[in-house]
């Protein structure tokens, strides 16, 4: 029987639903050992927790650096706390005057010019892998389209863009995945290196502006923003787009061909996408701190614990979800989980992720109808709080 969360283990990231299942009924505020966090898994203490910064605060909750040996942290000096401005990872007021200052970039006008690109993206990868019969769907269809859109909205050059989702992969590696003493030390190096990109691409942008997310973002430096909160942004976006997006595309379409919905009926997509998210989400939760004592069904969360809002355990929350472990591709409260968070908190970029999902998914049902899976293992990606699989097999 599973007692505690192990980033190491293959279940804690493909589906550790009756662990999760038996956390909400008898241990709904769980201290893990293996953490070193207080695991929240009921999805109405999740939404709370999201909606409430006064108890449970953002500040530094992205900072993940606990496994990190000193010699590490001594290499990466002062970035070791990077994110520490990023909207994410902050409270009111800094959050209210960043998340305004991104969000400029997100108007629906933009998100639709976005959606026509990225559709041209994934025609013309098809174009080309189509022909070849099979693929690794991670490496050959998944990740190509949504780097190359998110590269191109921030501003990288295309020349760069292979360069930077190298360094995106070790930076995930370095602060979200158990390594070696002497492997952490070459992925810092190289998380600085990237790091050292983005900062002189940001001065690029400030000298010679372009129509692009940076230059927009380093027009407001000096009076909404800090050279260093563009910096982090950027960085962070380019994380995104080159990793989380991907692993849900991955994962959908693992669900989808198990569960025989392939080809998805154009109709049902949007909902399609919304409940493959709910059942597979990307992403297992988020960590905040406790501001002070937080009293919570019978335990006392100490102030200045860690704690992990299991967004993962809240869409498998049976008092939200009926029958949460089965896949319903017309339910009708799918997109009612907490995968883009909640609240203030509400992820900035949600719109743009939706909208990659639902196009590729149009695009790759209407090439590939015959898709299916080839037969073999499936392993997953070991990581804190993310699910993304290794390789995907697929023929048709």
């Amino acid at each position: 029987m599973i007692e505690d969360f192990d980033v190491s283990s293959d279940w804690h990231v493909a589906a550790p639903y009756d662990f999760l299942a038996r956390l909400r009924r008898e241990r709904p505020v769980f201290p893990s050992e293996h953490l070193g966090a207080y695991v929240l898994t009921r999805y109405a203490d999740v939404r709370a927790a999201y909606g409430d910064p006064r108890r449970f605060s953002s500040e530094g909750s992205l900072t993940i650096s606990r496994s990190l040996t000193q010699r590490t942290r001594d290499r990466l000096g002062e970035h070791g706390s990077f994110l520490s401005s990023f909207v994410a990872n902050v409270d009111p007021p800094d959050h209210t005057r960043l998340r305004r200052s991104v969000s400029r970039a997100f108007t629906p006008r933009a998100v639709a010019a976005l959606e026509r690109r990225f559709r041209q993206l994934n025609e013309d990868l098809l174009d080309r892998v189509e022909p070849r019969g099979s693929a690794d769907f991670v490496t050959d269809l998944g990740h190509e389209p949504s780097i190359k859109l998110t590269a191109r909205f921030i501003g990288v050059p295309e020349a760069d863009e292979d360069f930077v989702q190298a360094h995106v992969k070790d930076w995930f590696q370095l602060f979200l995945s158990p390594q070696s003493p002497e492997r952490q030390l070459d992925l810092a190096d190289s998380f600085l290196t990237y790091l050292d990109y983005v900062d002189r691409l940001v001065a690029a942008r400030a000298k010679e502006p372009r129509d692009d997310f940076t230059s927009l973002m380093t027009a407001l430096i000096g009076d909404e923003l800090s050279h260093r909160e563009v910096v982090e942004l950027i960085s962070t976006i380019l994380l995104g787009g080159n990793d989380t997006v991907p692993n849900q595309l991955g994962n959908t379409v693992l669900r989808l061909l198990r569960e025989d919905c392939w080809p998805v009926p154009p109709a049902l997509i949007p909902n399609a996408a919304e409940e493959c998210m709910r059942i597979d989400g990307a992403s297992l939760g988020s960590f905040r701190y406790a501001r002070t004592d937080i009293p919570l069904h019978g335990r006392v969360i100490p102030a200045g614990s860690l704690v992990l809002l299991s967004t993962d355990s809240a869409a498998h929350d049976e008092t939200v979800f009926p029958d949460p472990d089965r896949f319903l591709i017309d339910r009708p409260n799918a997109d009612a989980h907490l995968v883009f968070g909640y609240g203030i908190h509400f992820c900035v970029g949600a719109a743009l992720a939706r909208l990659q999902l639902r196009t590729a998914l149009t695009t790759l049902t209407h090439r590939l109808p015959a898709l299916r899976l080839v037969p073999g293992p499936i392993t997953y990606r070991k990581s804190l709080v993310g699910r993304g699989l290794t390789t995907l097999p697929v023929e048709w």
